[in-house]
C-alpha cells in the first residue's frame, strides 16, 4: 500500500512547514544577498569564550555534564537565568523557572499543557509563523487582533477575549517578529490586567528584549501580572548562540509543574552541557558586555538598511524600530511581494514575503528584512538590487 497524505493526523494535513525554512533553499546560491533569516551575526558568536566555557564546566562537573539530568533543569542555570530575566522587571525565581530548548519549546510546551483541540489563540496579526504553525499542530484556532504602530490594541483584544473566550494570548512585545514594533508602557499593563480580569492565559514571547539601539528599555508583560496568568518565554539564541538550543519559560507553579511532565514526553532535559555553559556565562559577567558589542554590530546593520529606503519608490512604507532584527516594509498599492520575490532571487537577493506571518488573510504589499546577517556594504548592495526589482515591477 503507498504511502499517502491521508495517512497523516488530521491537524497535520494542511501544515506545510515554515516558509523561512523553505525559502532559504533558494537563497544559497552563489552571489545571493539574504535578507531572508532572522540568525544573529556570526560576528556576534564567540566560540573561543564558549570552548572556554565549556573546558572550565567540564573540568568542573566532570561526567555530570555527560550524563541525565533533572527535566526541570541544570539548578546553577535556573539560579543565574532567573536573576538575569530579573533585570527587564521579570518575577522569577529558580524554582518558577523552566530551562528548554529554545524560546520555541516553551511555546509547544504551553500550547501540550492548556489547550484542547478548537481553542482559540489570539495573536498579534502579523505574528511569528513558527508560533502560528505550532497552535495549528496543536489544533487551536489562531485568531487576529488588531494592531497598529504601537503594537496589540487593548480595546480590540478586550471584544475579541468576550467574543470568543480564548485560552490564550500569545503576544511578541518587544521588537516583534516580524515588524520590529515595540508595545507600548501603558499597552502592556492593559494587557497583562485583561488576562488577570478574564483568565487567560498570556504567552509573551521576548527572545530581542536586549537588542536595544536606542529609546528606552520597557518591562516585561509579566512584570505587572498579580495572578499568574502571564507566561514569560525568553531565548539565548539571539544573544550567546542560536546553536545551544536554550531557552527559558517563567510561570506560575501548577502550570511550571505541567510544562516540566510535558517536557518528560518530549527531551527528558535540555542538554546539561549547554546548561552549563549558559550559566558560566552569566555568572562570570559577560552577558553586559557581549551585549553592548552586538548591539553597537546591530545599529549600525539597521541604520543602514533604513537609510537605503530613500531610493525605494514613492508609496513605500517601512517601520522604524529601536532594536531587534527585523524591519518590515509594504510596497506601493498595486504591488504583490510574492511576485517581487521571484523576480528578486533572479536578481540575487532574497526576503520573506509577509503574507506568511498572518493568522488570516493577510497583506499580499508586506515583506520582512533582516539585516543582521550581512555587513553595510552588503546592505547597501542588497537594498539597491531589491529597489531597481521594484521600480522595474512598477
Amino acid at each position: 500500500m503507498q504511502f499517502t497524505e491521508n495517512m497523516f493526523a488530521d491537524h497535520m494535513r494542511g501544515i506545510n512547514g515554515s516558509a523561512i525554512r523553505e525559502l532559504m533553499k533558494l537563497t544559497v546560491s552563489p552571489g545571493m544577498i539574504s535578507f531572508a533569516g532572522g540568525n544573529p551575526s556570526n560576528a556576534a558568536l564567540e566560540p573561543e569564550v564558549v570552548k572556554e566555557m565549556t573546558c572550565e564546566v567540564l573540568d568542573k562537573y566532570g561526567t555530570a555534564m555527560l550524563q541525565y539530568g533533572p527535566t526541570d533543569g541544570f539548578n546553577p542555570l535556573r539560579e543565574s537565568a532567573a536573576e538575569f530575566l530579573n533585570t527587564a522587571g521579570v518575577k522569577c525565581t529558580a524554582e518558577t523557572l523552566l530551562p528548554t530548548q529554545g524560546g520555541t519549546q516553551a511555546f509547544d510546551m504551553l500550547l501540550k499543557s492548556i489547550v484542547n483541540p478548537g481553542d482559540v489563540v489570539l495573536c498579534e496579526s502579523p505574528t511569528f509563523l513558527g508560533a502560528l504553525q505550532a497552535i495549528r499542530e496543536h489544533n487551536a484556532r489562531p485568531i487576529a487582533i488588531p494592531t497598529d504602530e504601537h503594537g496589540v490594541i487593548v480595546e480590540a483584544a478586550e471584544e475579541m477575549i468576550k467574543q470568543y473566550h480564548p485560552k490564550m494570548m500569545y503576544i511578541i512585545p518587544t521588537f516583534q517578529n516580524p515588524t520590529g514594533i515595540t508595545l507600548t508602557l501603558e499597552r502592556r499593563k492593559a494587557l497583562a490586567e485583561l488576562a488577570n480580569k478574564y483568565g487567560v492565559v498570556l504567552a509573551e514571547d521576548d527572545p530581542y528584549r536586549d537588542l536595544r539601539y536606542t529609546g528606552e528599555a520597557l518591562p516585561a508583560i509579566q512584570s505587572f501580572d498579580e495572578e499568574g496568568w502571564v507566561v514569560y518565554m525568553s531565548s539565548f539564541s539571539k544573544y550567546i548562540a542560536p546553536g545551544l538550543r536554550l531557552g527559558a519559560a517563567v510561570a506560575n507553579p501548577l502550570l511550571l509543574r505541567k510544562m516540566v511532565i510535558s517536557k518528560q514526553s518530549c527531551d527528558t532535559h535540555s542538554p546539561t552541557l549547554n546548561q552549563a555553559i549558559v550559566d558560566a556565562f552569566l555568572r562570570k559577567g559577560l552577558m553586559p558586555g557581549h551585549l553592548e558589542r552586538i548591539c553597537n554590530l546591530y545599529r549600525v546593520q539597521m541604520n543602514t538598511m533604513l537609510e537605503c529606503f530613500d531610493m525605494f519608490p514613492a508609496g513605500t512604507t517601512h517601520t522604524n524600530p529601536e532594536g531587534g532584527l527585523f524591519v518590515w516594509a509594504e510596497l506601493p498599492e498595486g504591488m504583490d511581494a510574492s511576485a517581487v520575490f521571484a523576480k528578486a532571487v533572479e536578481n540575487k537577493v532574497a526576503f520573506v514575503p509577509g503574507i506568511s506571518f498572518y493568522p488570516e488573510n493577510g497583506n499580499k504589499r508586506a515583506l520582512r528584512l533582516n539585516y543582521s546577517m550581512c555587513e553595510p556594504p552588503v546592505i547597501k548592495e542588497g537594498m539597491t538590487r531589491l529597489a531597481n526589482v521594484i521600480k522595474e515591477m512598477m
